[in-house]
């Protein structure tokens, strides 16, 4: 259509890089449409838990202080538990971000005394203060529970034999993080973290299993709780909150877990009966109901990236023909000016702040510079559109989200266009 690519033009696209990328996504039909079948899938699934527990008008009242008998609050966390299917649930706009609900879920579920395993490799960045890797006051390691990791093997799978001989008497918490963070290895399937937990149970029956669920959520038709999990842990600025939620995370398990949760978010004694949803509600109902389609847009975005990258020599993981199991694609660009390119094209493609341009800077958390591109509605909101990584070897960036795949689209063709503009790539 003359008309789009008249508008692609004036949004900075060449008719170059534009017909390079509907040359990929010729090829893509077939795939997009798969991902479809499983958002209508988790639509539904989504759409039976609000029915079954009678969402209505009175849910979005606003409280405050305390929040004593919050309607809202207290129902969408047994919608989040029917979408889970799960026990019991926490959802929280006093939880700040995925690393703190984290936190909150190692820290009420392990002891002085405890070891805490992953069996996954090295966690991500701005855990590793958390689990006190990196020193850092408030550390776990600083209240006396120890750490151990198991590496994955050099195909990226797992080390049962390492890990049967890691789990041991002090081991009480399993922490499996799905999707690859700042790492260029693969994001797990719901299938292979049922795997793990079985294998760590039969090993240690009692044990506490702990899934990282970013930047996974609805990306398949079951999630790690489906498949033996005690809590699944995550952020409501990434999947679960559709682009909606302005803030607040989740943890989603077993009743003895996820109430310990909430004596360590609020006080003991008080647990969830405190923490006043202050007018959130309408945004935290409505973002989950829109999150199955946006994670799906999302999803399309990340294969559409792999699909035009890799053929031009950047390795992308997942690469461009594999099955995905988070919104995360991987783009390994083997330079910082390429990186640095990169990002710029994702910030000028942002509905927000398309003028600034992404630098490197020392973020709180992580060791080395990071460079994030993100011109969101939602400061720090990882299901829009929105690139970082460490500038650091391999210099991989790491792309995802897009509220719509037409604007994830855009953005991409846009990294693309400013690289070929540094002169990095020749189509």
């Amino acid at each position: 259509m003359d008309e789009l690519l008249e508008m692609y033009e004036e949004l900075g696209i060449s008719p170059g890089v534009y017909h390079y990328g509907e040359a990929a996504l010729r090829k893509l039909e077939e795939r997009f449409r798969a991902i479809d079948q499983v958002a209508e899938y988790n639509q539904a699934k989504v759409l039976h838990a609000m029915q079954r527990n009678r969402v209505s008008a009175a849910c979005f009242a606003a409280t405050t202080g305390y929040g004593y008998d919050d309607v809202g609050r207290d129902n969408l966390e047994r919608v989040y538990a029917g979408v889970f299917h799960t026990e019991a649930a926490l959802v929280r706009p006093q939880i700040t971000c995925g690393t703190h609900a984290l936190t909150v879920a190692l820290s009420a579920n392990l002891l002085p005394g405890d070891e805490l395993l992953s069996p996954v490799g090295r966690p991500y960045d701005t855990l590793e203060e958390v689990i006190g890797i990196r020193e850092s006051p408030c550390s776990l390691k600083e209240y006396g529970v120890s750490y151990r990791q198991v590496d994955l093997l050099p195909d990226g799978s797992f080390d049962y034999e390492g890990i049967r001989k890691a789990i041991g008497e002090k081991t009480k918490l399993v922490t499996i993080q799905r999707s690859k963070g700042y790492a260029t290895r693969p994001t797990f399937s719901v299938k292979q973290i049922g795997e793990l937990i079985a294998f760590v149970k039969s090993v240690k029956p009692g044990i506490i299993c702990m899934v990282d669920n970013c930047y996974g959520e609805f990306v398949e038709t079951l999630e790690p709780s489906d498949v033996g999990a005690d809590m699944v842990v995550g952020s409501l600025i990434k999947n679960p909150g559709g682009g909606l939620a302005p803030i607040g995370g989740y943890i989603c398990g077993t009743k003895a877990c996820v109430s310990r949760c909430a004596y360590r978010l609020s006080a003991p004694g008080l647990g969830q009966e405190v923490g006043a949803n202050l007018g959130l509600m309408p945004a935290l109902y409505q973002g989950l109901f829109l999150a199955p389609t946006v994670v799906a847009g999302a999803e399309k975005g990340a294969i559409f990236a792999a699909n035009l990258y890799e053929p031009l020599g950047f390795p992308c993981v997942p690469n461009a023909t594999e099955s995905r199991h988070d919104i995360i694609q991987a783009v390994t660009l083997g330079s910082e000016e390429a990186m640095l390119a990169f990002c710029r094209g994702i910030q000028a493609a942002a509905p927000v702040d398309s003028f600034a341009t992404p630098m490197p800077w020392d973020m709180p958390g992580y060791d080395s510079q990071v460079i994030m591109a993100a011109g969101a509605f939602v400061q720090g909101s990882s299901i829009e559109l929105s690139a970082d990584g460490p500038i650091r070897p391999p210099y991989a960036v790491y792309f995802q989200g897009g509220l719509t795949w037409c604007h994830a689209k855009l953005g991409i063709l846009m990294s693309l266009q400013k690289l070929c503009d540094a002169g990095i790539v020749h189509l």
